[in-house]
């Protein structure tokens, strides 16, 4: 009889031995219920749940698993875990003895008999079971011993085995009811998720006392107790248990750098559940992005002067490869929508379209970087009437090479390049790049010159990319196993392409706009344009060094006006932060003039600009610029002696909409007088302005009557004209 006894025990453990799996199998058969987002070196930038019939996390190590929590699991669920061989004698005979006379006691099975149930029922409840089942589970819990090492059976015990509601294993615990990993538990916690392993959905009452009975135990363990760990404990384990049920789908802090990027990744690949995707993001500049436009919103939004600015979004190209380095969607505490990707968002581009628009009209030959456009009042007839560009100031430049109008983001001289061009042929240009431009060229009429156009912060930055590579026009890549090396589309040439990215480069050419002293200039060689849509509602930085290109965006996601936000207070600040960052180790190197441009040494007739090196396009150099005596006449609207005295600027009925490009303190109104008459005066709105042939004034908001009088106070002539903008108070206090 003994010997039958154990024959079929033999027979029972060779039958387990076929059946059970390896723990090597089981680990590899582990799948999380999210998929994660991974930077390129492997770090989690993101984690989203795809498997909504259980919330796992990934298999942790039992290294890696604190040693309170392994503590707590042994003494409340096997405490001779260490001693036995899968199955506790001891235990099993005492649970005998007391079910025989019907006292409570805890049951028999080891951690062992409970793993080769989960592992047998795939990760799901046991439940009450047969006698025959005991037995299987039994001779399991043998030949796991046999065959697994003691670690090993703990390991994937703390994987497999379910706690609260949803929650299968350690580490989807540790996260959801502690927001921190498995390693990180004190004894406490360890107490509480050993106690959901008794009773997963038991009242808040019950689990709070079997923590309290472990807390106890672990305690005697290590000698007598100086105090109560159960004080507070009811409150704690509410409090924590209450935190499964508003679970994010995706993970927060860290495991949560690029969410925006991860939920676009998802809508498009559909991920599985346990999936590991392998991004081109740079896990430290993410972060470093991340966290330099937080501490931007920061400090627009200062107390003492806050800017309504609450939402801002930053991209970061690999020049070379495409690769995207950095995208943060949104880095808005106080935002009203956080969830928009703000790098996808269409939006108003502002001045940041204008090197597109010189880059063509060199490659048409239709101006050099030395060309003299006229900044002087321009009205353009349209289908709905005449359009009348305007610069943020207001202050007209007079005759201004191309390279200071770039530069120094003048309006008037784009658009005057843009007649040249032609909305119709710019537009195709910037669909070429990538632009997402909706409509025609005609639809946007001469106001494309200034970015009425609504573009991505993706899409643009990676137009200005296309400079960056000498005028090639080529896709990013946010996923490391789809990139390609396509050709690229040839939008500008190399020499066009140098040019105007010489000119963005150039702090010297920005000074009739933003001084000297602009946060554009960077330590090493960048090229960088700013821009300010419409009612101020968005504000950019773009530009590029010898290996990134960087664009930043500054707003609201609800599209809100910001207050006193320009070009070099918004998301200039970031943008130069972040280039830093980028060239901290090596220097940006400027780009090689290619075989097709020279230099050569222009000087303008009667000091128009200083005496300089400028860059042409081979056969296209000068070196003496000047005007015609047609050219002067026309920008002037008539000789002196031709006219009689009159109000050459500004013309009535004209409205001056103010750039928030331009520092509100650079904000001026030109007064000019046409015709002979020098005992001729200015009365603006009743009351005396000087007698200059020229003044300046500072504008304030609303409609005035501008009079040029003779001396006996005749009015010689009148004209009407309104100012509107957005810094209406900053102006307001400025002229007083």
């Amino acid at each position: 009889m003994k010997r039958a006894a154990c024959i079929l025990i033999a027979c029972m453990l060779s039958t387990a031995a076929h059946a059970s799996p390896g723990f090597d199998d089981v680990r590899a058969k582990w799948r999380s219920s999210d998929w994660v987002l991974l930077a390129r070196d492997g770090e989690p930038l993101a984690r989203a749940r795809i498997d909504k019939n259980a919330r796992r996390g990934d298999w942790v190590a039992l290294a890696d698993v604190s040693p309170a929590l392994r503590e707590a699991i042994v003494v409340s669920e096997d405490k001779r875990f260490y001693e036995h061989a899968g199955v506790d004698w001891r235990g099993a005979a005492a649970a005998a003895w007391g079910n025989l006379w019907n006292t409570r006691t805890r049951g028999a099975s080891t951690v062992t008999m409970q793993l080769t149930s989960l592992i047998d029922d795939e990760g799901k409840p046991a439940g009450r079971r047969s006698i025959g089942e005991k037995a299987q589970q039994t001779v399991g819990a043998l030949w796991l011993e046999r065959s697994w090492r003691k670690d090993q059976i703990l390991e994937a015990y703390l994987n497999l085995v379910p706690f609260r509601g949803e929650i299968v294993g350690l580490s989807a615990l540790s996260q959801t009811l502690f927001g921190k990993a498995p390693s990180g538990l004190d004894e406490r916690e360890a107490a509480l998720a050993a106690a959901l392993v008794r009773a997963p959905n038991a009242p808040y009452p019950k689990v709070a006392a079997r923590a309290c009975v472990i807390l106890r135990d672990m305690q005697a363990l290590h000698g007598a107790r100086t105090f109560d760990p159960c004080d507070t404990l009811s409150g704690y384990v509410q409090l924590s248990l209450t935190r499964t049920a508003s679970a994010p789908a995706f993970a927060q802090g860290d495991d949560a750098l690029a969410p925006h990027l991860a939920r676009r990744i998802a809508g498009e690949a559909h991920p599985a559940a346990g999936a590991r995707v392998r991004s081109t993001v740079d896990a430290r500049l993410q972060r470093f992005t991340r966290d330099t436009l937080a501490r931007t919103l920061a400090e627009l939004n200062a107390r003492a002067h806050p800017r309504n600015v609450h939402d801002a979004a930053a991209i970061v190209i690999d020049n070379r490869s495409g690769d995207v380095l950095a995208w943060v969607g949104s880095a808005g505490g106080s935002s009203n929508a956080p969830e928009v990707d703000a790098v996808l968002a269409a939006r108003q581009a502002g001045s940041t379209l204008k090197p597109f628009l010189y880059a063509q009209a060199i490659d048409e030959k239709r101006v050099t970087a030395a060309t003299l456009l006229d900044d002087a009042p321009l009205d353009l007839a349209t289908g709905g009437g005449l359009y009348i560009p305007q610069n943020y100031d207001h202050d007209f430049k007079g005759w201004v090479s191309v390279r200071t109008a770039l530069g120094s983001s003048l309006n008037v001289p784009a658009v005057r390049t843009l007649v040249m061009v032609t909305p119709h042929r710019f537009a195709k240009t910037l669909v070429a790049l990538g632009l997402p431009l909706s409509k025609a060229g005609d639809y946007y009429g001469f106001s494309l010159a200034l970015g009425s156009a609504d573009v991505t912060l993706a899409t643009l930055a990676n137009a200005y990319r296309t400079l960056a590579n000498g005028g090639v026009a080529r896709p990013v890549f946010d996923l490391a196993d789809h990139r390609e090396a396509p050709e690229g589309t040839r939008v500008f040439s190399p020499e066009a392409s140098f040019i105007v990215t010489d000119i963005l480069a150039d702090n010297n050419a920005r000074t009739r706009t933003f001084g000297f002293d602009s946060v554009l200039a960077t330590r090493t060689f960048s090229a960088v344009k700013t821009g300010t849509s419409k009612d101020m509602r968005d504000n950019w930085a773009v530009g590029f060094t010898s290996r990134y290109t960087v664009g930043v965006w500054v707003g609201n996601a609800d599209g809100a006006p910001m207050w006193d936000v320009s070009g070099v207070t918004g998301a200039a600040p970031a943008w130069n932060a972040i280039v830093n960052y980028l060239n901290r180790r090596s220097d940006s190197q400027a780009p090689r003039a290619p075989a097709g441009v020279i230099a050569t040494r222009v000087t303008y007739q009667n000091d128009i600009e200083p005496a300089r090196s400028e860059w042409f396009v081979r056969g296209t150099q000068m070196s003496d610029i000047g005007l015609t005596a047609n050219a002067a006449q026309t920008a002037r609207g008539a000789s002196a002696d031709a006219l009689a005295a009159r109000i050459g600027a500004p013309t009535n009925g004209t409205i001056f909409a103010l750039d928030p490009d331009i520092p509100p303190a650079r904000q001026r109104v030109w007064f000019e007088r046409a015709g002979s008459g020098a005992r001729l005066a200015w009365r603006l709105d009743g009351k005396p302005y000087g007698h200059d042939a020229r003044a300046a004034w500072l504008p304030w908001p609303g409609r005035h009557v501008l009079e040029l009088v003779d001396a006996k106070g005749e009015v010689v002539d009148k004209v009407g004209f309104e100012v509107r903008g957005a810094f209406a108070k900053t102006v307001a206090r400025a002229s007083r």
